[in-house]
């Protein structure tokens, strides 16, 4: 998780039906940090209802994290470095947030996934690993 450069997010429209977007984020301290604009689908979709899933965008090397996503905030003299150096592997596309970019009442539009369960997967069906969080 923490090398993979794309993600598909899943999240549930207010009608029920599933919504799927690719992502960009960081997987820091067994949670995935990602961030966006306030107004888009899938953040309107998770600020009503948390439930998503993450997943990598291989179907042969399988992550699919089970969890809530949360609105947060990152202060720049403590995580938010820690962010800025991880978001670093998007330098090259052009994405360099500095430490300071999730900080402020807003949060910069920095969002959270905590996992409750995740299902992995390389070499199916000999490795299947599930993990469970607080459950």
């Amino acid at each position: 998780m923490r090398t993979a450069r794309h993600y598909w997010l899943g999240s549930v429209r207010p009608d029920g039906r599933p919504h799927a977007v690719p992502r960009w984020g960081v997987w820091l301290d067994g949670r995935f940090w990602y961030d966006g604009a306030p107004t888009t689908r899938h953040t309107r979709n998770v600020d009503r209802n948390p439930a998503v899933t993450l997943t990598l965008e291989s179907g042969t090397e399988v992550v699919i994290v089970e969890g809530e996503s949360h609105a947060t905030r990152a202060e720049p003299d403590g995580w938010g470095t820690r962010l800025a150096e991880a978001f670093a592997k998007y330098d090259d596309a052009g994405y360099s947030p500095g430490p300071d970019s999730w900080s402020g009442q807003d949060g910069g539009g920095l969002r959270v996934i905590t996992p409750h369960v995740v299902l992995a997967w390389f070499d199916f069906p000999t490795d299947c690993t599930r993990f469970a969080f607080g459950l």
